[in-house]
């Protein structure tokens, strides 16, 4: 099984319900003009208290946890505003999959098309996995099948599901550009047979805009 087919690490819970994308990136750390620098703020209330201190009970705070890759998160991660930053904050940070019963409709789509894996899982399996991360004497090792769509810990094998879109730009590596081209083909026969059954609107814009500048250029200029 290649890197692309799958994701190992260690695994982090944040047993936290609903946790939106104002916690998840808060917005004093969306004035960038670009994508960068947004690790920083990441979860910043849960890993900072009011004096800009490290909280230091904080599971991403702890020595044992600084290479998380996996986040082990509650029903209704990422709702809230529609900010992509909380995407790159967490992409940013090292994290390459969330794993949790259910998402927010558009964090779902925003971390599905910029590569971050979301894993969704039955409730009893989220609260299980939930479970063993919180048990163990150390950090929990997850690995994350993206071929056999599986999560699995060292006691539990948990199926989660995956659109065939998403499953296969996460195989072959694709963002949705990519994906999109690999349909070229299609797009193209498609066009064409739209344009041939409908050639009266065709660029319809471009002829209007042309037709608007020879009136112009033909009325009577005060």
């Amino acid at each position: 099984m290649t890197e692309a087919h799958r994701i190992h690490g260690i695994a982090a819970a944040l047993n936290i319900p609903n946790l939106d994308t104002d916690q998840i990136m808060p917005k004093q750390f969306l004035r960038g003009i670009d994508k960068s620098g947004l690790a920083k703020g990441l979860l910043w209330d849960l890993r900072y208290d009011a004096a800009g201190d490290r909280r230091p009970g904080f599971i991403l705070n702890q020595p044992a946890y600084a290479d998380t890759r996996i986040l082990i998160g509650g029903p209704n991660f990422g709702c809230g505003s529609s900010r992509e930053h909380a995407v790159w904050g967490l992409q940013q940070f090292g994290i390459r999959a969330v794993i949790a019963p259910s998402f927010g409709e558009i964090f779902y789509s925003n971390a599905m098309n910029n590569g971050l894996l979301l894993a969704m899982v039955s409730e009893p399996d989220g609260q299980r996995l939930m479970n063993e991360a919180a048990s163990g004497v150390g950090p929990l090792h997850l690995d994350i099948d993206i071929v056999g769509l599986t999560v699995k810990s060292p006691s539990i094998h948990a199926p989660f599901s995956l659109s065939a879109r998403y499953r296969q730009m996460f195989l072959e590596n694709l963002d949705v550009i990519g994906a999109t081209l690999k349909m070229q083909d299609d797009i193209v026969a498609f066009a064409q047979g739209y344009w041939a059954n409908r050639p009266w609107v065709r660029d319809i814009a471009s002829m209007t805009r042309r037709r608007l500048d020879t009136l112009w250029a033909q009325t009577p200029k005060v």
